[in-house]
């Protein structure tokens, strides 16, 4: 029954913390690249290679579906895989699209032509592979005509929140949004495009101010997780419990895991 959740380190957890909460019957295998994040600051090439090697691993472990609870995997590798590499019987769902259809009000599916939404401006707040892949605004294009997108790569804020400097992440945070809001000052909404963000998303929410709209994407996915499940159960995977891997120390690794999610978690090494 197990669905994998895979992500460049510590950030997928907030995915996973809203999927274990929506979906409490269900077993989830996370698998943390800790020993090579940040996936932000890399190249595409490599970004594919790892995510690839990341999800056989939650294959081996019974996870016939994963989900890529990182943007930059999902932006940057994402279509590559499907396309070229996922076998027919397996399935690699990624993070952008729930949130894009949150963000243009569509229903999971919806394959009708793009067209006018609410929203006009939209602030991207992403990491520097999220921001150059251009995969937020491709995907945007598909559903909504007429909407600006500012992106800003937030260079530093996963390496700080890693690192559980919280302190050096929340000024980073600051500037990152003080960047952007001089290049579009009054965005109708705000995007949090990486799953480190909403770690920060108070600290988000006041730098950006209380009129903007913030899409952050936990709930969102584990909404449509749920939805994806119902209507595809042959997709539940063979594992039948929930595991914490990591490619990285698993002890430092649960230590800054419990550190920012206030909650004891064991990781094992994958």
């Amino acid at each position: 029954m197990a669905v994998g959740v895979f992500d460049s380190g510590l950030g997928g957890l907030t995915v996973l913390a809203a999927l274990e909460k929506r979906l409490p019957d269900v077993p989830f295998v996370y698998l943390g690249d800790n020993a090579h994040t940040p996936y932000g600051v890399r190249e595409a090439d490599e970004i594919f290679a790892l995510t690839c090697a990341g999800v056989e691993r939650l294959w081996a472990e019974g996870c016939d579906l994963v989900i890529l609870a990182c943007n930059t995997a999902s932006a940057a590798a994402l279509r590559r895989m499907q396309e070229t590499w996922v076998p027919a019987e397996k399935r690699v769902l990624g993070v952008f699209v729930p949130l894009i259809e949150a963000l243009t009000e569509r229903q999971w599916g919806d394959n009708s032509p793009p067209r006018e939404v609410a929203v006009k401006h939209v602030a991207l707040f992403a990491t520097p592979a999220t921001v150059q892949s251009r995969a937020f605004q491709r995907e945007l294009a598909f559903r909504a005509i007429g909407v600006d997108v500012e992106a800003q790569p937030c260079g530093g804020v996963v390496d700080a929140i890693e690192e559980a400097d919280m302190l050096l992440a929340e000024a980073l945070v600051h500037s990152h949004v003080a960047a952007l809001k001089r290049r579009m000052p009054r965005p109708d909404a705000a995007v949090l495009g990486c799953t480190h963000y909403p770690l920060l998303e108070p600290v988000f929410r006041a730098a950006i101010g209380a009129e903007v709209a913030v899409y952050s994407q936990p709930d969102i996915v584990a909404a449509s997780l749920e939805d994806y499940l119902r209507r595809h159960p042959d997709m539940l995977g063979t594992g039948a419990e929930s595991r914490f891997l990591t490619t990285g120390d698993p002890i430092a690794v649960g230590h800054r895991a419990t550190i920012f999610l206030r909650r004891a978690i064991a990781f094992e090494p994958a």
